[in-house]
């Protein structure tokens, strides 16, 4: 069984993206905004508690 040149083509565009599990497209800045607010609220737990 041979490939065609289109099956080729269309593997080797999938092969060069990384797929991380995230969806392909949605609101990057909410996203950001939401993780560093992650970042900041364990940062201030962290300092409230005396762990550092």
């Amino acid at each position: 069984m041979t490939a065609t040149a289109a099956e080729i083509l269309s593997r080797a565009r999938n092969a060069r993206r990384a797929r991380t599990g995230g969806p392909d497209n949605g609101p990057k800045l909410l996203e950001h905004i939401l993780g560093w607010t992650l970042v900041v609220v364990l940062a201030m737990f962290v300092t409230q508690a005396g762990l550092m």
